[in-house]
This record gives structure tokens, sequence and C-alpha cells, in this order.
């Protein structure tokens, strides 16, 4: 079949970006892995789907799929993408979009000065909504990994995910412990590992291996995760710039309870049309 696709990236993170609103795609785990192939397809870090709305509070429904074809329930550099491709297209005007995820509701803004803020909702801690198993109630815990004892914060930003904090993120062994802790019996559907050095309450310095997918320029669910892990240390601001290899997003976050809004850069590459 042949299948119209959109390019895009929010911070380096890539994205190949499908319309479903006029009906189902159909795509296939195999579809999903030559679309984000490097050499034989397209190239991406993850494929996003928009589809017509599931529920009434919602303007449309956003599916995620990592590049191993894996279909996840997060992504916020995604879904600063996903806001910038419904309003080019021309599937809605509208400045505030209410958007389904597998992880539940979030809302989409396009702000005046052209960047995306995205409403994250609220960061679980619970074992059980992470989920992180036998490892103690959290939200810090330690783990095992090769004969030595990690420590990090487990949060869910819809995703799992695992904050170590670095002295020094540039030597960070991101390539070993990353896939390490992906993997790790504690985290029955894997994790997103971050990698976390901070410059004062206000700025932070992120690496970030992602589930299914390796090191990424960016991602926008692990930054938010990294700023709820140094807030609930006490060690950051209420709103932090976390610098990523793909550039700056800005997180807030008041603390326990309320929502982490994300802003920052979404882009169109180029369009074009494969043969799958």
């Amino acid at each position: 079949m042949k299948l119209r696709f959109t390019k895009m990236q929010g911070l380096g993170n890539d994205f190949v970006v499908l319309d479903a609103t006029r009906g189902p795609l159909n795509l296939t785990p195999e579809h999903i892995r030559r679309l984000a192939d490097r050499r034989y397809g397209v190239g991406c870090d993850q494929v996003l789907v928009v589809e017509p709305p599931p529920a009434a509070d919602v303007e449309f429904g956003y599916r995620i799929f990592n590049a191993d074809g894996g279909e996840v329930e997060q992504c916020g550099n995604g879904a600063r993408c996903f806001a910038r491709y419904v309003r080019e297209r021309g599937l809605t005007h509208a400045r505030r979009i209410p958007v389904q995820t597998r992880a539940g509701r979030i809302v989409l803004e396009v702000e005046e000065d052209g960047r995306i803020s995205v409403h994250m909702g609220v960061p679980r801690l619970e074992p059980g909504a992470i989920p992180i198993r036998g490892a103690g109630p959290g939200p810090r815990y330690q783990l095992e990994v090769d004969g030595q004892v990690v420590t990090l914060t487990a949060v869910s930003m819809g995703n799992p995910h695992a904050v170590v904090e670095v002295e020094d993120v540039d030597r960070a062994p991101v390539a070993e412990l990353g896939p390490a802790l992906e993997r790790h019996p504690a985290f029955p559907h894997g994790a997103n590992v971050g990698f976390m050095q901070l410059f004062g309450p206000r700025r932070v310095r992120l690496r970030v291996w992602e589930r299914g997918v390796g090191e990424t320029l960016a991602c926008g669910t692990g930054a938010c995760a990294a700023v709820v892990a140094g807030r609930l240390a006490k060690r950051l601001a209420e709103r932090v710039e976390v610098e990523l290899p793909g550039g700056r997003l800005e997180i807030q976050w008041p603390g326990p309870g309320s929502p982490v809004r994300m802003t920052g850069p979404a882009e169109t590459v180029f369009e074009g049309e494969i043969e799958l």
C-alpha cells in the first residue's frame, strides 16, 4: 500500500506522522519498523498516528509507536509535533487541543511565540502505577545492575521513567546502564532511563535512553520526569530549563498532585509517500 506521511521533529527527536482521521490504517509492527528504518524507510524515533476522537471531551486520538514496532502510552516531544501537524493540515484551528492517549487525556496549547505547551497530566509515583516491582515504596529506589547498586527515582508520566542523577552527563554510562535499566526485572513494562546533571535550582542537563528506541536527542516525558525527581528531592525550583542534546525545554511543576507543563518547539521537516 502507498502511505502519505509527514516527517517532523522536536529538538531532534524525530517522528513520522500519519493521518488516520478518514479511516483506519491497519499498520502492523513490521510496517512501523519499516517506516522507522533510517536506511530502508523514512527514519524516525517514533511513528505518530492522528485518529478521530474516541470521546466527546477530546478533538483527536493520539497513538504512538516506537521504532521497534511496539505501541507506547505517551510521548511529549511527539505531542508538540502532533499539535503543529493538526493545525498545519487544517484538521483544527483551535489553539487549545485536547487529545486522548493510551495514558489518558492531555491538552496541547499553541503559544503566541509559536512554541507548543503540553499539559502532561499529574505524575504518578505509586509503584503499581509506574509500574515498578519488588523495590520498595519509593519514589527513590536502589536496584542491582551487573553487580553494582544504582540509586534512581521512578516516575510515571503516562509511561515509566527511571531518573539517575550523575555528576557529569557527558560521561554518564548511557549506552551501558540505559539498556540494563530499561530491561531490569523491576520494570515489567520496561523503562525510559534519564541521566540528569543539576546546575542549580533552575537548570539541568539530561540524556535519555528511550525504551524501544535507544538514546535520542530529546525526550519530553523524560524531561518532565527529571524535573519531578529533582523537585521531590527539593533540589529544583518550580520552573526549570532542561537542556537536552537536541535543545531546550521549559518544564513547570508546582508539586505533588499538580500536572506538569512542558513548553518547546516543533517543526515540520518534509512530506512524502512510501510504498509499504
